[in-house]
């Protein structure tokens, strides 16, 4: 039950706060930010001898807080855990303000076909049915990710889960979503050797983003561990927004404006979107199927890039 197909309010999404569903404070700041989304976290956010502490928490937070217009989620156990089952039937039942279910280091189709039936069986009367939502941080869910993208109707979006994905391949990285130091291609230059950086993160998230577009589903990149550097912040989204992603999350209200901003298109782009959107409208008037725009030949490829620029800014 895909949001484009099933009927489901579709939100932008650009901004996907984290925060841990046990720290009551910190919930509420969350649910006053400016984050389109926000997650309430159940699994790695919070100790074992505090789980059912955290869902009782995540269930009142629910209740009694204003969410105004944010997609709200709640980040439950990994498949295995023995708090998983009365986590997802306890939200099912009593989480009426609860749009999304976010299910960690999703795997394999048979645990997301499991998870579905406890909501079949527990789910009360709602507007729409809870979403599931696919954190893909290992290795096997990466592999198996077109099939986990097409488990289940009730699944709408893929996040990429950058931390314990570079734990799963053994990766040497010291950051949550930077590339390992050592990671660089030497290269040589006029009889010096250099060095450039390479992205550990371009092909999982590049193998994410292609199965959310093939099934429909929003595509969701993973977050800036290092929330107090502005620019790596700023960088990091707007790699994920021009690769195509719909939002990124943070782990920092400090991070939403400058993640925000990089998924929207400044005003240059939006202006040539505009251009290349009009003047395909008039090569139609005259029989044209492609036309010249500030000097660049463009096409109805062109037209359907121009549109979706021009939905990210909120034009209709």
């Amino acid at each position: 039950m895909t949001p484009a197909s099933s009927g489901q309010t579709v939100r932008i999404v650009r901004t996907f706060l984290a925060v841990p569903a046990h720290r009551r404070r910190l919930v509420e700041s969350a649910a006053r930010s400016q984050a389109d989304a926000v997650f309430l976290d159940l699994e790695d956010a919070v100790p074992e001898s505090e789980k059912q502490q955290a869902l009782d928490d995540a269930l009142l937070a629910l209740q009694e807080l204003d969410w105004s217009g944010k997609h709200v989620a709640v980040r439950v156990n990994a498949f295995g855990s023995r708090f998983l089952q009365a986590e997802i039937e306890t939200l099912a039942k009593k989480a009426s303000r609860l749009d999304a279910i976010i299910i960690p280091k999703a795997e394999r189709c048979g645990d997301i076909a499991a998870i579905a039936g406890w909501l079949d069986a527990s789910e009360t009367a709602r507007a729409q049915p809870l979403q599931l939502e696919l954190l893909i941080e290992t290795a096997l869910g990466l592999v198996q990710v077109d099939a986990l993208a097409q488990s289940h109707a009730r699944v709408s979006a893929l996040h990429l889960g950058v931390g314990d994905f570079a734990a799963s391949i053994g990766a040497r990285s010291t950051e949550i979503g930077s590339s390992p130091d050592g990671y660089r291609q030497t290269v040589a230059a006029a009889g010096n050797y250099l060095s450039a950086p390479l992205d550990l993160f371009a092909y999982p998230m590049m193998r994410l983003l292609v199965a959310a577009r093939a099934f429909n589903l929003r595509a969701v990149d993973g977050p800036c561990g290092a929330y107090r550097d502005a620019t790596l912040t700023q960088a990091w989204a707007e790699k994920a927004a021009a690769m195509g992603f719909d939002g990124k999350q943070v782990i920092h209200p400090s991070q939403i404006a400058a993640t925000r901003d990089a998924f929207i298109p400044d005003a240059a782009q939006q202006a040539f979107a505009q251009r290349v959107v009009a003047a395909m409208e008039d090569a139609e008037r005259n029989g044209k199927g492609a036309v010249s725009v500030d000097g660049k030949m463009v096409d109805y490829a062109n037209v359907r890039m121009a549109q979706r620029i021009l939905r990210l800014a909120g034009h209709s």
